[in-house]
C-alpha cells in the first residue's frame, strides 16, 4: 500500500454527502497517520480558499491525480 504525500492533492472515491463531499472531488492531504492505521486527514476547501470539509478518510476513500482524470466543478447544493 503506497503511502500519499503530506500536500498532495488527491480525489475522494466514495460520497461523503453529509459533509458536502462526493466522489471526484479534489481535496488535499494536511496530515498522514500511521497508527494504530493508515489514514489521512484531507482538507476540501471551497473556491474562495474557506475548509468546506476535514475528513479522516481510510486509503480507500482518496486516490492519487492521473493523467485520465478531468477536472471539473458543480455547485455545492448537488452534494447535499
Amino acid at each position: 500500500e503506497q503511502i500519499l504525500d503530506l500536500f498532495e492533492t488527491v480525489i475522494a472515491t466514495v460520497n461523503l454527502p453529509d459533509h458536502h463531499v462526493l466522489a471526484g472531488d479534489l481535496g488535499a492531504v494536511v496530515e498522514v497517520y500511521t497508527s494504530p492505521s493508515l489514514a489521512y486527514e484531507v482538507e476540501f476547501v471551497n473556491p474562495d480558499g474557506s475548509t468546506r470539509a476535514l475528513l479522516t478518510l481510510a486509503p480507500d476513500q482518496v486516490r492519487r491525480l492521473s493523467s485520465a482524470d478531468v477536472l471539473t466543478t458543480r455547485q455545492l447544493p448537488l452534494a447535499a
